[in-house]
């Protein structure tokens, strides 16, 4: 499903325009964003969780010359699928 299909069936599922659907969305991503970079993780309720993860530093092989190398530390996110959306899905 694209974004204007999913903009066009929230629409017509909540009864309003498609501009304040998409305003919608991007201020939930926008909150998404903000609080997991603040505390670490931000929950969808019945869908999952945005969880901040650090990374530790680890070697690894260059696989065209088979070098060892070092890959620094970093932070990554993860997500997290609820149970609710696992047992819907699966």
């Amino acid at each position: 499903m694209t974004k204007s299909e999913l903009l066009q069936a929230l629409a017509e599922k909540l009864g309003k325009t498609k501009k304040e659907v998409s305003e919608m969305l991007e201020a939930i991503a926008e909150m998404a964003y903000a609080e997991t970079k603040k505390n670490g993780e931000f929950t969808l309720p019945g869908l999952g969780k945005l969880v901040k993860k650090r990374r530790d530093a680890r070697q690894g092989r260059n696989p065209a010359t088979g070098e060892t190398i070092q890959i620094p530390a970093k932070t990554v996110v993860k997500f997290r699928l609820a149970k609710q959306a696992k047992d819907a899905i699966l």
